[in-house]
């Protein structure tokens, strides 16, 4: 049975009030309790993944070239141009205790990689760019505002799940999260976010891995 589209927003308006309770309650672990929102949500609905955003990439195998691409030169001008001006803003860094015990330490490396693309990469993508993105353009209503409210929304409540990193890690999971939500809507497709998200990762566990924590470069 499908839903009326006045009942269908006032749902998405109570599945995104929830959510944000989840995120500043920091219940949990939110992201995981989002993704089971999520399945609640679709079962209610009886709608599909497909409706979150889980299409198959076009062009596979080029996308994933241009995403890993972008996400190197994205994690650059973090590293270069963001996260300094960030620090020097707030006068403070990015919390990185939580990887304190990294460097070296291969054991430590293999299990944080794998978390980094299943817990982080695959629930994260789908609890804020699958579902949240969704509920919150579907609040709003269409058009750009809907999809600019929607990005804005998920991306905020995504930067508030890292408080444990401080404001600078808050702001950069934010700023993250933006383009993360960039990639999902200019491919179609929330693995794109998924890749991107992983990549990104990789990139910092690796880096800490090897050298230690990575601060801005100026």
């Amino acid at each position: 049975m499908v839903l009326p589209l006045n009942r269908l927003r006032a749902l998405a308006a109570v599945e995104v009030a929830l959510a944000a309770v989840v995120v500043l309650l920091d219940l949990a672990i939110p992201s995981v309790v989002l993704v089971v929102l999520a399945a609640v949500s679709l079962a209610v609905r009886q709608d599909r993944p497909s409706s979150l955003g889980f299409h198959r990439l076009r062009r596979p195998w080029r996308t994933t070239g241009v995403v890993v691409v972008l996400t190197v030169a994205w994690t650059l001008l973090e590293v270069g141009l963001v996260m300094p001006l960030l620090e020097h803003a707030t006068g403070s860094q990015q919390d990185m205790s939580a990887f304190a015990d990294l460097e070296g330490d291969v054991g430590m490396l293999v299990v944080l990689l794998v978390a980094s693309w299943t817990l982080a990469a695959v629930v994260e993508e789908t609890a804020f760019r699958g579902y949240l993105l969704t509920r919150v353009t579907e609040v709003v209503g269409t058009g750009t505002v809907a999809v600019v409210t929607g990005v804005a929304v998920s991306s905020a409540l995504f930067g508030l799940i890292h408080t444990e990193q401080g404001l600078v890690g808050v702001l950069l999971s934010g700023f993250d999260a933006v383009y993360f939500a960039v990639l999902r809507l200019r491919a179609g497709s929330v693995w794109a976010a998924v890749l991107a998200h992983g990549t990104s990762n990789t990139i910092g566990i690796v880096a800490v891995f090897l050298v230690g924590p990575v601060t801005g470069l100026w």
